[in-house]
């Protein structure tokens, strides 16, 4: 298993990082792609992936618009052009669009300026949308991305899930799956292929309703795939093979 969305570089993880790796070793979770959040952490978040040989992306979340929007895009198409050879890069992002987040003007600058990076140099992204998937649909349409990417933490229904699809984009499935009450995400995950789906935890974020612990884990993820099993009635293994298969494709991976 990998873990296509978890934030594994953040402080919550400091005190027993190490710890958390060899226990996700033990469960078959080998790996993990650490998404950026922002221009200040990509420094800590490349050491992170580069010690513990996790993927990464490199980008901005909307929670972290920049004052200077042109001159953080500037740094971020050098970065990626400083990395470009790196293997292990795979991505732009996180990048996205939040209602519920100030300065939704400048996300939507910002976000554009990224569609546009990842276009000319050739990366899918990954996407955060809350609230907003009229605009970020009509941002994807106007900056057709041929590598496609991956709208992280998708909780929609089917409808909504297709016009992704339709747009080239696959669909990051974590823990909400394991809340019954999450009756639009399950219905989309038993009525479409598994051809369109990633799995993730947006650790240390987006907690199961019925964890113990506070934060998330990549710890997670067996019962998000065993779960996909049984609303898809295939078996975990099947599932867990073209999973794998749907991350590899995605970021190209040899």
């Amino acid at each position: 298993m990998i873990d296509s969305h978890a934030h594994l570089d953040l402080a919550d993880f400091d005190h027993d990082r190490a710890e958390l790796f060899n226990a996700m070793a033990l469960k078959g979770i080998n790996s993990a792609l650490i998404p950026a959040i922002s221009e200040q952490h990509w420094e800590n978040q490349l050491a992170i992936a580069q010690q513990y040989h996790c993927y990464f992306a490199l980008g901005i979340h909307p929670w972290y618009v920049p004052e200077d929007v042109n001159a953080s895009l500037v740094s971020l198409e050098n970065m990626l052009a400083k990395y470009a050879a790196n293997d292990r890069l795979v991505a732009v992002g996180e990048c996205g669009l939040d209602k519920l987040k100030p300065d939704f003007d400048r996300q939507q600058q910002l976000l554009s300026g990224q569609l546009k990076i990842a276009i000319n140099m050739e990366y899918p992204v990954i996407l955060h949308g809350v609230k907003c998937h009229q605009e970020l649909l009509s941002l994807l349409n106007r900056f057709p991305n041929p590598k496609g990417g991956v709208i992280h933490g998708f909780y929609g229904a089917p409808e909504l899930a297709s016009r992704y699809i339709e747009l080239g984009y696959k669909l990051g499935i974590g823990g909400l799956l394991l809340n019954p009450k999450a009756k639009k995400l399950r219905k989309t995950i038993t009525e479409l292929d598994i051809k369109h789906f990633i799995i993730e935890t947006d650790s240390p974020s987006m907690t199961p309703y019925n964890a113990t612990e506070k934060r998330n884990t990549p710890l997670i993820l067996p019962n998000v795939a065993s779960e996909i099993a049984n609303l898809q009635k295939k078996t975990t293994v099947f599932i867990l093979e073209r999973l794998n298969k749907n991350f590899s494709q995605l970021f190209e991976l040899s």
